[in-house]
């Protein structure tokens, strides 16, 4: 597809789709990494199956996606430019006869793209996959990913057995050093040890599984003032009647768990709806609009901070930009929380940050395309640039101090 675009295209494409992609890749790795890190020590702590972290950060996915896109296309889009600018290309350009409406045609074309993937990821892919992350959540706390005996710890099951696992090896299929204390109908009391065992699934009720033990002894209390009676065996099955888990909840226990045509529905359409309800659709709705929309002013705002002043390599724009993107992230959280719970319209919680947000970053643009020499962060460019002199004098002057007294040791 790129050889019927002009050359020019093609190059500013190549410029911005290499950095872009390396920006999403790094920005889900870093949310991937963290999200790891606490599931796996969740996961340890509730006794559950190490496959089901990765089953959790799938699910995570689409909410890491839809943050890491419009910031992989903020700074594609700057560092391109950014490359530009720094090695007078942009100059040429702009001699030429090439604004900066006419560069921003390829930015544009995939932000458009990445705009339509982010439409579907939190309005309806988001949405389902948060719902499955709340799902393996209860199912992980509730045992019924086989989280509810817990090796080196006493597991109480159905109040009539007690069972502790010494260890467990090859993945949980064998159970090393076991011991279980089992009251039956008639009061009496098995105390039971074994060297080893295993799971076994039955076939006839799924609400049963037998754990076959090998080489171990059974010590029964008869009651009163009877003698226990022990016994040793080689194999021995031991059925466990599995917990009752309760069935999760139906997904919409949350704004964030609805699809668009369900907020929709419930903000603007059903009468039988409550006040809160109807807030938290709305709020949830325009939360997740304006995160889209601000996508369509993130190549204005990439090239506002990619020019650098002349003869100037600073790189204070990219922080900038990643620090406006972030900001305004969690100013529309705030804001949704705040019109969830009914303090404010949610359109003018939601809009009125984006109208703000907006007016600032065409105000950049316009500074840097239209004002001969303009600089949409100029002032803080020169201020950024005395502090890095005066830090690098300070850095001189302690050299020169530490030299003398090295020089003087040396004649």
């Amino acid at each position: 597809m790129s050889s019927f675009l002009p050359a020019i295209d093609r190059y500013i494409l190549r410029l911005t789709i290499v950095p872009m992609i390396g920006v999403f890749a790094l920005a889900a790795s870093l949310l991937v990494l963290d999200k790891m890190l606490r599931l796996l020590d969740f996961v340890a702590v509730q006794g559950g199956p190490i496959g089901v972290v990765f089953k959790m950060l799938a699910t995570m996915m689409p909410e890491y996606a839809s943050l890491a896109i419009p910031l992989g296309l903020l700074l594609g889009t700057l560092f391109a430019f950014r490359k530009l600018a720094t090695t007078s290309e942009l100059d040429v350009m702009r001699a030429v006869g090439l604004g900066y409406t006419r560069l921003l045609r390829v930015p544009y074309a995939i932000a458009m793209v990445l705009i339509a993937i982010n439409v579907a990821l939190v309005f309806y892919i988001q949405p389902i996959s948060r719902y499955w992350y709340e799902r393996l959540d209860y199912e992980l706390r509730s045992g019924a990913l086989g989280a509810s005996i817990k090796v080196g710890e006493f597991t109480t099951l159905k109040d009539r057995m007690a069972l502790r696992i010494e260890r467990s090896e090859d993945d949980g299929r064998r159970l090393v050093g076991i011991f279980a204390r089992v009251a039956n109908e008639r009061d009496q009391v098995l105390s039971i040890s074994a060297r080893e065992g295993a799971f076994l699934a039955t076939r006839d009720s799924p609400d049963t599984i037998i754990l076959r033990l090998t080489d171990g002894v059974i010590v029964q209390d008869m009651g009163g003032d009877s003698t226990p009676r022990v016994l040793s065996f080689t194999r021995h099955d031991l059925p466990i009647d599995l917990p009752a888990i309760a069935q999760f909840r139906a997904r919409g226990d949350a704004e964030r768990e609805y699809i668009l045509p369900e907020l929709l529905r419930i903000g603007w359409g059903e009468r039988q709806t409550t006040d809160a309800q109807r807030e938290g659709s709305q709020a949830s709705f325009n939360f997740r609009l304006v995160e889209v929309v601000m996508m369509l002013l993130m190549p204005l705002l990439a090239v506002a901070l990619a020019i650098p002043p002349k003869r100037s390599t600073s790189a204070l724009g990219v922080f900038v930009a990643i620090v406006m993107v972030v900001a305004y992230h969690k100013i529309n959280q705030y804001a949704e929380d705040v019109a969830t719970l009914g303090r404010i319209d949610p359109t003018i919680a939601l809009w009125t940050p984006f109208a703000l947000f907006a007016a600032l970053i065409l105000w950049m643009y316009w500074r840097v395309a239209y004002v001969p020499g303009g600089q949409a962060i100029g002032a803080l460019e020169t201020g950024f640039a005395k502090v890095g002199k005066t830090f690098r004098r300070l850095l001189q002057r302690r050299g020169r101090r530490t030299a003398a007294p090295v020089a003087a040791a040396a004649e």
